[in-house]
């Protein structure tokens, strides 16, 4: 059962000291000064740009604006992975601020989905919250709340309330003592600019959405192995991703990051679940390339 309250509030309370910029082709009335913002790294991007979007509409006419997306250094920036991730997988190397480009047309189709509505966002993390439960238990704990429950979960996130939103997902968190953890561990292991082709052992629930816009890896995975003992962040990566562990007799190629920490290898699948996971109740762990001098 989770009960450390400290790494739980210093994992919400992440933030991202971010310059959102005006794209330089977009038609303004006068100069569109940046905006900037803390991004809380455990949310998504269009549920928390409310505030840069109203800024920048200010100079601009109303037939020129489009649906607002995002890119970073030409890479339109998915806005159903959470804030933390995107950043993890594309900036977590380069200097802070994070310059962030704000687009109001061409729309790239082909890379994003549409998100005109913060119901499309609760609605996508509801079904990730599901889909954990089910590895977790079974769907019996998600199952057994209320509607109003689940909306407690939604709208401690959309508030940023910390122990609003947890004081539900504590039951998502519990176990029977006889299990050690979880049935399953929820996680997903994302790959970054590498040339390296690994199946994806289980697609997400997500209907209408191409594979090549869910490429991350997902299997199942027990936090015990078949000896009743822990596995660990290392277990998994030998599983799943073995490219990704340092080989004996050579240099570490791949930072492997967790809300843009580095675990220790040896951290137990079960304590990352309980502690490092995202609200949506996944592990989103990033396997980036190290940065060379």
């Amino acid at each position: 059962m989770t009960d450390d309250k400290d790494v739980l509030r210093d994992v919400w309370y992440g933030r991202i000291p971010t310059c959102f910029t005006l794209y330089q082709d977009e038609v303004t009335e006068r100069e569109a000064e940046p905006y900037y913002l803390l991004l809380p790294r455990i949310s998504y991007l269009t549920l928390v740009t409310d505030k840069v979007k109203k800024h920048f509409l200010k100079v601009m006419k109303p037939e020129d604006v489009g649906e607002m997306w995002f890119e970073y250094e030409g890479t339109p920036l998915k806005w159903h992975y959470p804030i933390g991730l995107l950043f993890d997988l594309h900036a977590s190397n380069t200097a802070l601020p994070w310059n962030i480009i704000v687009h109001f047309k061409n729309f790239p189709e082909a890379e994003l989905l549409h998100c005109l509505y913060k119901d499309t966002i609760e609605a996508y993390f509801m079904s990730c919250i599901k889909e954990a439960d089910a590895l977790k238990h079974k769907s019996q704990v998600i199952n057994e709340m209320q509607k109003k429950d689940h909306k407690q979960l939604w709208m401690g996130l959309q508030n940023d309330k910390f122990d609003q939103f947890w004081a539900i997902n504590r039951k998502l968190m519990e176990y029977p003592a006889e299990d050690l953890g979880f049935r399953y561990i929820p996680f997903r292991i994302y790959q970054v600019s590498v040339n390296i082709h690994v199946p994806i052992l289980l697609q997400a629930n997500l209907a209408g959405v191409a594979s090549s816009e869910r490429p991350f890896i997902q299997k199942l995975f027990r936090p015990v192995d078949a000896d009743g003992q822990l596995q660990s962040l290392g277990d998994l990566l030998k599983d799943v991703f073995p490219i990704a562990l340092t080989p004996e007799d050579g240099e570490k190629k791949f930072q492997v990051m967790i809300h843009g920490i580095e675990p220790l290898l040896e951290t137990p699948m079960q304590w990352l679940s309980e502690h490092l996971s995202y609200p949506d109740n996944f592990l989103h762990i990033s396997v980036i390339p190290q940065p060379t001098d």
